[in-house]
């Protein structure tokens, strides 16, 4: 479920593969498709934020998708990002070895390690403002603020 969020938002765009089309409510609007690929020309946004994707997607359009968060983000804009720890993958193969769990895309981690984070974001382009372990350390956040 959708809440409004009109008191917090002047303009969001989300962006998922797997929408089947356009969605929009009161400050934002939801499109199917991939970034940087399918977003709509000239939008400048203050925070881009991709939880759990880094670790989904190949070395090359991890590539592709870094170099573009400039032309997306305004000066002194933040990206926040959250990519899960190794060690979730050896506890989801444990569990969907014993069956306690289906249809997760482990093999699709491509062998993502956090501190690549880093690596996609060097500065002087992208300032490192935040790492930090969550839930149990299994789960880091990222919060890079682009360069003026």
């Amino acid at each position: 479920m959708i809440h409004d969020l009109s008191g917090y938002l002047t303009h969001a765009v989300g962006i998922d593969p797997s929408l089947t089309g356009l969605i929009r409510g009161p400050g934002y609007e939801l499109i199917p498709g991939q970034f940087p690929a399918d977003m709509p020309a000239g939008g400048k946004f203050d925070v881009i934020v991709m939880l759990a994707v880094l670790e989904h997607l190949p070395q090359h359009v991890q590539a592709l998708m870094a170099d573009s968060f400039s032309s997306y983000l305004n000066p002194g804009g933040r990206l926040i990002i959250t990519v899960p720890s190794p060690r979730v993958d050896d506890i989801l193969h444990v569990l969907i070895r014993l069956r306690l769990i289906a249809g997760i895309a482990v093999h699709e981690h491509h062998g993502f390690q956090p501190t690549d984070t880093l690596g996609l974001l060097p500065e002087p382009r992208f300032r490192l403002l935040r790492h930090s372990r969550f839930q149990l350390g299994l789960n880091n956040l990222f919060v890079f603020e682009r360069a003026s």
